[in-house]
C-alpha cells in the first residue's frame, strides 16, 4: 500500500511539478487481476482499484500491517463504482452484480471480499474510496437509473455536466463517506467552476473516459496561490480541504469524486470568487 502524508499549504507552495505529483497524483490503478491501494493521512482515506480479468481477486485476509486491524473493514466502510465491464462482488456471502457505472456500498465489518469480471474482454474496473466508519450500515448496490441526477452548468461557460449521487444522505446511508459520478457534455471542458474549498471535507478526483492523447489539467493549491497537475487517463488526484479542486481538459471526460470529513451535506462549500485567484 502506497502511503501519502498530509502536506501544510505553506510546504506545498514551494513544491515544483515532480513533487506535487508525487505527493497527490494516483497513478498505476486498474492491474490486471490485482488489487492496488493508496493510503492518505488526509482523513485516513484509502483510494484503491480492482481489476479481475482471468481470475478472481479477493481482498488480503491478513490487513495488520496495512490498517492495523483484523480484517480490512472490522473499523471501515467503502464505496466503489464501476467504470467497465459487467462484474460481480460477493461480500460474506451475497452476490452483487454491477453493470457499468452502477456502485456497491459495503458497510463496516463485511470481511469476505470477491470480485469477479464477466468477460475477460471487457473486464470490470472497480475504482473504491474507504473511510473509518463509527458503526454498521446495511451493504447496497445503487444503479446508475437510481443515482440521485442533477444536471448543472451550460455550453456557453463551457461546463454543463450531468451529475450521478450515489453515496449520499437521501440515497444510502453511509458513517462519513460519500461517492458520486459527472460526466461532462460533449464540447464542454469545465467541472466545478467557479471553484471552491470546503475545510470541513477532504475530496478525491478521479478522472477517466479520456483519450490517450487527452489531458485534464487539474487545479489546486490555496486559492491565492494555485498550481497544477497534468492529469490522464484513470489518474487520480487527493484534494486536501484547503486546497481548491477544479479541472479543465482537453476533452469532455467524466470524473468519481469522493469526500470524507465532519460533515455529508454536497451544497457545503466555500466558494472562491473567480477575481481572488491567482
Amino acid at each position: 500500500m502506497d502511503i501519502r502524508y498530509a502536506t501544510h499549504p505553506d510546504h506545498v507552495r514551494t513544491l515544483d511539478s515532480d513533487a506535487l505529483r508525487r505527493e497527490f497524483l494516483i497513478d498505476g490503478l486498474f492491474a490486471a487481476d490485482a488489487m492496488t491501494l493508496t493510503y492518505t493521512h488526509v482523513d485516513r482515506v484509502i483510494v484503491g482499484s480492482i481489476m479481475p480479468v482471468k481470475t478472481q481477486v479477493t481482498f488480503p485476509t491478513n490487513v495488520t500491517e496495512l490498517t492495523g486491524s483484523d480484517f480490512f473493514l472490522e473499523r471501515r466502510e467503502l464505496g466503489l463504482i464501476n467504470i467497465g465491464g459487467t462484474g460481480t462482488i460477493e461480500a460474506d456471502g451475497t452476490t452483487y452484480r454491477l453493470g457499468s457505472r452502477d456502485a456497491l456500498y459495503i458497510g463496516r465489518g463485511m470481511r469476505e471480499l470477491r470480485f469477479t469480471s464477466d468477460s475477460a474482454d471487457h473486464p470490470a474496473k472497480f475504482y473504491f474510496n474507504s473511510t473509518p466508519a463509527h458503526t454498521c450500515y446495511p451493504t447496497r448496490l445503487i444503479t446508475v437509473g437510481e443515482a440521485k441526477k442533477l444536471v448543472m452548468g451550460n455550453a456557453e461557460s463551457c461546463n454543463r455536466r450531468t451529475i450521478f449521487q450515489y453515496l449520499i444522505p437521501g440515497v444510502v446511508d453511509t458513517c462519513q463517506l460519500v461517492m458520486g459520478l459527472t460526466q461532462l457534455d460533449a464540447g464542454s471542458v469545465w467541472n466545478t467552476m467557479p471553484c471552491h474549498t470546503h475545510e470541513r471535507r477532504m475530496e478525491v478526483y478521479f478522472y477517466f473516459h479520456l483519450s490517450d492523447d487527452s489531458t485534464v489539467f487539474h487545479l489546486m493549491g490555496q486559492a491565492d496561490e494555485t498550481r497544477h497537475i497534468v492529469v490522464r487517463n484513470e489518474q487520480a488526484v487527493i484534494s486536501p480541504s484547503w486546497s481548491i479542486h477544479s479541472g479543465v481538459g482537453t476533452q469532455a471526460y467524466a470524473f468519481i469524486w469522493g469526500m470524507a470529513g465532519e460533515n455529508q451535506i454536497f451544497a457545503d462549500m466555500d466558494h472562491v470568487p473567480m477575481s481572488y485567484l491567482k
